[in-house]
């Protein structure tokens, strides 16, 4: 079988497997509730729902055939990874209609991060709106309100967190230099843990965290950063970029170690989504992806489709044909094939420590 048709038969298996509702499966009979903590890349309607901003279709095209607040036009990480153990779909926390949080509270929101701590939405304001919420149930549950989540559910549930990215993207946004955003990479951190520790001081005592994915390949960043041939990496990633997103990895997944270390009950499974979306860059034509480096939806055509004029959802942006795979949807976030691919392989447990079965939190 030569390359051209190991291709070919990759490219199949994919649409295959991404014409299922639900391309991950588990045995699963009681799923934990889920409290999922970060930024866009796991937001999934925090940001229309708290602000009312607009996240216009084509966002929303692919699976749910309308716009849902997802930045993707289809499904995020978080959402296979819910389907993989047969729970619903994680509702904003700040969508006020339509959910009794039931199955857990998404408390992500689209351009969050860790610092300043005290701006919406930050982690810290995440995590106090998690407070909130859990006594705010607990206050319902002893009125004798049915359907909520009580004190064993909360201790018994998996606190998810996927946030840094755009600290060290803002960072460089404020013209910071590569060492100077490096000297933040400490206190970032410390937030993170802070966070967790709140969380394991509530009962929590399992943790999912997800390290960051390979800024400098981003198609915004190739576009908006003034680069050379000299600063880029054989696959085209700005890679001063990318160096700090695996100095902050880094950090994080010896956070991770020492909070194991510390909090010798809790279960804290690091995640490495970096490898693994770098791999989609790097390898794109064996997964039947094309232009890696290039938005699907965006505006100013090859080689990164991405103009901050005219974002995807907005007047004067153009969508690539559905048929087509691409790794970026909007030139920062990824496309629902991605995920589905990158989903596949945090379910593999080749890129979790330690290795652990995302269906090892069932009950």
């Amino acid at each position: 079988m030569n390359f051209s048709t190991v291709n070919n038969f990759i490219a199949i298996f994919i649409c295959i497997f991404l014409s299922l509702s639900n391309p991950v499966h588990s045995l699963c009979k009681n799923p934990p509730i889920i409290f999922n903590f970060g930024d866009s890349n796991s937001d999934t309607g925090g940001l229309v729902a708290g602000l009312g901003l607009p996240i216009n279709f084509p966002n929303g095209r692919t699976f749910f055939s309308r716009s849902t607040g997802r930045l993707c036009d289809g499904r995020l990480i978080v959402d296979f990874l819910c389907q993989s153990i047969n729970t619903s779909l994680l509702n904003p926390y700040l969508d006020s209609l339509g959910t009794t949080f039931s199955n857990g509270a998404n408390f992500a929101v689209a351009g969050s991060a860790t610092l300043p701590k005290y701006v919406a939405f930050s982690l810290n304001i995440q995590v106090l709106q998690f407070l909130h919420f859990k006594n705010r149930s607990a206050e319902l549950v002893a009125a004798g309100f049915g359907h909520l989540i009580g004190d064993a559910s909360f201790n018994d549930a998996l606190y998810m967190i996927d946030i840094g990215q755009n600290d060290l993207a803002g960072s460089f946004a404020k013209n910071l230099s590569y060492v100077q955003v490096v000297k933040k990479i400490p206190i970032i951190l410390q937030e993170i843990k802070i966070a967790i520790k709140e969380m394991y001081s509530q009962g929590g005592r399992k943790f999912w965290v997800h390290n960051t994915g390979p800024l400098g390949c981003l198609p915004q960043k190739l576009t908006q950063v003034k680069h050379t041939s000299n600063d880029l990496d054989p696959f085209g990633c700005i890679s001063s970029y990318n160096a700090v997103a695996k100095l902050f990895n880094g950090g994080l997944r010896h956070l991770c170690q020492e909070l194991r270390s510390e909090i010798k009950d809790a279960t804290i499974v690091y995640v490495d989504i970096y490898a693994i979306k770098y791999d989609l860059i790097a390898n794109s034509s064996k997964y039947g992806f094309s232009s890696p480096l290039m938005a699907c939806c965006g505006s100013g055509g090859p080689p990164f489709n991405y103009d901050s004029r005219a974002t995807c959802g907005q007047p004067g942006c153009q969508v690539c044909d559905q048929k087509l795979q691409f790794v970026s949807w909007d030139g920062v976030h990824y496309t629902e094939a991605a995920n589905t691919i990158v989903a596949s392989k945090i379910l593999s447990t080749d890129y979790t420590t330690p290795q652990a079965t995302f269906d090892f939190f069932c009950n």
